[in-house]
């Protein structure tokens, strides 16, 4: 079964996602206006996730799952640094058994208006336990 297929079949028992397919990509919309879109894409025999301009890329189709499971949960948080209002980094956090927020990874631009002030936005889903 394609993984969209996969995807599209969990989410038939959550009748409050909002979720758009486009061949094998499936994007999943936050219900939260705090929250971010989470996307999962096949192609070339890669499984590429991401939340927003966050993306990472996996062989595995297990791992690639529980990526896009985890931008879905509570358990992530997505930092979203801008310069005026250009986004340039995003960093994603995990909580750990302590409830602190722990940088797991990052992603950036090489160029983006570095003179603005900065701004940090913190995003997060609540649409998978």
């Amino acid at each position: 079964m394609p993984v969209a297929d996969i995807i599209e079949e969990k989410f038939k028992s959550h009748p409050e996602a909002r979720y758009s397919r486009d061949g094998s990509s499936i994007t999943v919309q936050s219900k939260e206006a705090h929250g971010f879109p989470v996307s999962y894409s096949f192609n070339d025999g890669r499984h590429a996730v991401s939340y927003l301009g966050w993306h990472e890329e996996f062989e595995d189709q297990d791992e690639a799952l529980d990526c896009f499971a985890f931008g879905l949960s509570k358990k992530c948080r997505l930092q979203v640094w801008k310069k005026g209002h250009f986004p340039y980094k995003w960093v994603v956090e995990v909580k750990d058994s302590e409830g602190n927020w722990k940088e797991d990874s990052r992603t950036g631009l090489l160029l983006f208006p570095y003179w603005k002030g900065t701004t940090i936005t913190s995003l997060q889903n609540d649409l998978m336990k």
